[in-house]
């Protein structure tokens, strides 16, 4: 007998519900890379941008719709969140900003040595040795919390307007 696409075999398990333990342990590794990004000077919108170009890049629609949130909740504007994806294409971003995404993309896809080592090379002459660190494991921690979605179909629900 065969599954159907509306069948079990289509049903995605998500992973934090199974595996709370291991789910837990990630956020509690997203509670002490949040408080590094703090104690290093990222702040919450440069952290916010890092989590929406990865999870651009890595296409997590979930990840997606919770940073843009937590973006605006910062005090992101939204003609820079609409223009986050072709950043390097707009003067709306600082040297730091645009170091931190460039590390940030670089963390996300790392095959292209190149393109890693000329990321670096621009986060260490605008961002300090706690600051790159900091971008790395934000980049770090995003790409697997975007895993997780992605791989349980996590679903993104309309919000409705206040």
């Amino acid at each position: 007998m065969s599954d159907t696409a509306a069948g079990p075999a289509s049903k995605r398990v998500f992973i934090d519900k199974q595996s709370p333990k291991a789910y837990h342990a990630l956020t509690e590794t997203a509670q002490a890379v949040r408080a590094v990004a703090a104690d290093a000077g990222l702040d919450r919108t440069l952290v916010e941008l890092i989590n929406l170009r990865v999870s651009q890049v890595n296409g997590c629609a979930y990840c997606l719709n919770v940073h843009t949130r937590a973006a605006l909740r910062a005090g992101e504007t939204t003609q820079r969140l609409g223009v986050l994806a072709a950043w390097r294409d707009t003067e709306l971003f600082t040297a730091r900003e645009r170091a931190a995404l460039a590390l940030a993309e670089a963390v996300t896809e790392p095959a292209n040595a190149a393109v890693q080592q000329s990321a670096y090379d621009a986060a260490r002459q605008a961002l300090t040795d706690d600051e790159i660190s900091a971008a790395i494991w934000v980049a770090i921690t995003i790409n697997a919390f975007n895993r997780v979605s992605i791989m349980s179909k996590h679903p993104v629900r309309l919000i409705p307007q206040q």
